[in-house]
């Protein structure tokens, strides 16, 4: 058995990011790198997720410089990896980010448990009474893929 592999275009990527729901997202911070699982909703250019405040949040507020890696395992022997680097952005609850915050809220509500890894469910649509709650945006500024196949 050999395998072959190949880089992916970049609207094979697109697709793959907007299927995707679940990844894993790295920050840094003074050298160190911190790498976390993460639900998302990938829309324009844009993966949408949900926090509760903590290392993940204050880390990027510090350095919006982030990547986020999404795989799939379509049968034994093969595989599909995508990274996303782009920037952080905090989804306030306030005017000037009214519209995107709910955005981000209709895409990750579609999704059964979004809000889990985040720790706490929000009660309300997007939650304003909790200001622990917290919605960002990881904007593209690149993506990359592979595809690997094994042959029989």
């Amino acid at each position: 058995m050999s395998m072959t592999l190949r880089n992916m275009t970049h609207a094979e990527c697109l697709e793959m990011l907007e299927g995707a729901h679940y990844g894993h997202l790295a920050c840094c911070h003074e050298g160190q790198p911190y790498l976390v699982p993460i639900y998302f909703a990938f829309y324009a250019r844009v993966a949408y997720s949900f926090s509760m405040p903590g290392r993940k949040v204050e880390w990027m507020r510090r350095n919006p410089n982030v990547c986020l890696q999404v795989e799939e395992w379509p049968s034994k022997g093969s595989w599909k990896s995508v990274v996303l680097n782009g920037r952080f952005q905090e989804l306030p609850d306030d005017e000037a980010w009214h519209e995107e915050r709910l955005h981000a809220w209709s895409l990750l509500e579609k999704h059964l448990n979004w809000w889990e890894i985040g720790s706490l469910r929000p009660n309300e649509a997007p939650p304003a009474s909790v200001p622990a709650h917290l919605f960002y945006g990881i904007y593209l500024n690149d993506v990359s893929g592979r595809i690997a196949t094994q042959l029989e």
